[in-house]
C-alpha cells in the first residue's frame, strides 16, 4: 500500500458537514418569525398525483406584503390537499381559499410562542452538531484504519488534527447560524 492510499479524504468529510448545515439552513428557514417567506413552505410535502410533491412544484408561492403568503394552485384539483397539508404541517397557520388563490395571513407571534420556537431552533442546531460529530468520527475512524495500513504517528496526528479543525470550524458554525435565527425569532 503506497503513502497516497494512506490519504483522508478531507473534501469528502466537508461535503457531509456542509451538507448538515444546508439541512439545518432548511429547517430554520421552515421556522416561522412572524414574517413571510416563501421558504417556511419548502419542507411541507402535499399527496399529488400519487406521490408527495413540494408545494412550490403545485403553484407559484408569492409574498406580496410582510405578513402574507399567496399560492397560485395551477390545478384546483389541488387546492383542498395542499391547503391540509398546510393545517397538519405545524406551522400554525390557517389558510383562506380565494378561487384558485390559497391566502396564508402570517399572524403576529406572542412570547410564549417565540420562546416555543428559539426551543425548536436550538433542537435543529443540537441535531446538525450530532451530524457534524459523526461525520468527525468517521473521519477518525479512517485514520485509525490508514494507521493500522502503516501510517506514520507524525502523519495520523496531522490528520486528526484536520478533521478536528473542519470539525470545529462546523460545530462554530452552526453555533453562530442559531444565534442569528434565534435573535430573528426573538426579534418584535
Amino acid at each position: 500500500m503506497s503513502a497516497d492510499d494512506l490519504d483522508i479524504d478531507l473534501d469528502a468529510l466537508q461535503r457531509r458537514m456542509d451538507g448538515a448545515m444546508n439541512a439545518l439552513k432548511t429547517e430554520f428557514a421552515s421556522l416561522r418569525t412572524g414574517r413571510a417567506s416563501a421558504q417556511m413552505l419548502e419542507p411541507i410535502q402535499v399527496d399529488a398525483y400519487g406521490q408527495m410533491t413540494p408545494i412550490n412544484q403545485l403553484g407559484t408561492v408569492n409574498v406580496p406584503e410582510p405578513r402574507m403568503v399567496v399560492i397560485n394552485v395551477w390545478d384546483k384539483g389541488m387546492i383542498a390537499k395542499i391547503e391540509k397539508a398546510i393545517r397538519e404541517s405545524g406551522l400554525g397557520i390557517n389558510p383562506v381559499t380565494d378561487g384558485p388563490l390559497i391566502r396564508l395571513p402570517i399572524p403576529e407571534l406572542n412570547e410564549q410562542r417565540r420562546k416555543e420556537l428559539t426551543k425548536v431552533a436550538a433542537q435543529y442546531a443540537e441535531s446538525a452538531k450530532v451530524a457534524i460529530r459523526n461525520v468527525r468520527r468517521d473521519g477518525m475512524d479512517q485514520i485509525k484504519k490508514a494507521k493500522a495500513a502503516g501510517m506514520s504517528e507524525d502523519d495520523q496526528k496531522m490528520w486528526s488534527d484536520e478533521v478536528q479543525d473542519l470539525t470545529d470550524k462546523a460545530i462554530a458554525a452552526v453555533d453562530k447560524q442559531l444565534e442569528q435565527k434565534q435573535a430573528e425569532i426573538m426579534q418584535v
